[in-house]
C-alpha cells in the first residue's frame, strides 16, 4: 500500500486525492497524519520529504515522491491513466494549466502566511496584496480560456485549476471571485459537483 502524508486543508493534497479517486487508486493510499507549517517543521513528513512539505508519498517499493506534480504523474502512470496528455499541444496546454492552478495556490498561500505565520510587527500588507494581484491575473486568464474547458476532472490542468478555486473559497471567501469571473464561476459549479471533487473538498 502507498502512504501519503495528508492534510485536509492542503489544496495540493486534494489535487493528489482527486487524481487518485479518478484513477481508482484512493483505497490503495494510507493517509498519514501531518502538521505541515512554514515555520514549525514536522519531522514526520521530513522522513519522506526533506523539505517537510505535503503531499509526500512513499510507494509500496519504498520510493519517496514529493510535490503534487510528481505524485500525480506517478499515480497516472501506475494506473495507466490519461490525465496527462502524452504528446503535442494538448500536453503542453495541460501542463501550462497545471502550472497556472498551482501558481494560484502558491500565491494564495504566501498571502495567507504573511498574516498567519509572520509576527504582527513584521507583516507587510503590500506583499500580500502583490500575491493576490497574481491570483487576480490568473483568474482573468482562466476566464478567457474556460469556455473550452471540460466539465469533468479528466485532465491534470483542469484538476489543478479546480483545486485552486476551491482553495480560494476555503481561505479567501472575502475575495468573492465569482462576481468578477462569471464564466469561471459557472464552469466551476459543474466541475466541483463531480464526486472526485466533492469527496475531497478542502476543509478544517
Amino acid at each position: 500500500m502507498m502512504q501519503l502524508f495528508f492534510a485536509s486543508t492542503s489544496a495540493y493534497v486534494r489535487k493528489v486525492m482527486v487524481c487518485a479517486t479518478i484513477l481508482g487508486l484512493a483505497d490503495e493510499i494510507e493517509r498519514l497524519d501531518s502538521a505541515a507549517h512554514p515555520i514549525d517543521r514536522d519531522e514526520r513528513i521530513a522522513a519522506f520529504n526533506p523539505l517537510a512539505k505535503v503531499p509526500a508519498l512513499r510507494t509500496p517499493g519504498g520510493l519517496c515522491l514529493y510535490d503534487s506534480r510528481v505524485i500525480c504523474e506517478y499515480l497516472n502512470a501506475l494506473a495507466q491513466g490519461d490525465l496527462f496528455p502524452e504528446t503535442g499541444d494538448a500536453r503542453w496546454r495541460s501542463l501550462a494549466r497545471q502550472a497556472l492552478g498551482d501558481g494560484i495556490i502558491d500565491a494564495a498561500l504566501l498571502a495567507r502566511y504573511e498574516f498567519s505565520a509572520r509576527p504582527p510587527g513584521k507583516q507587510w500588507q503590500g506583499w500580500a496584496d502583490a500575491q493576490l494581484k497574481k491570483v487576480a491575473a490568473a483568474l482573468s486568464d482562466i476566464e478567457g480560456q474556460v469556455s473550452g474547458f471540460s466539465r469533468q476532472p479528466d485532465d491534470i490542468g483542469l484538476i489543478a485549476i479546480g483545486c485552486a478555486l476551491g482553495y480560494l473559497d476555503f481561505r479567501f471567501a472575502e475575495l468573492n471571485w465569482r462576481a468578477r469571473y462569471p464564466l469561471t464561476a459557472a464552469w466551476f459549479a459543474l466541475f466541483a459537483a463531480h464526486p472526485a471533487m466533492a469527496t475531497t473538498q478542502t476543509h478544517v
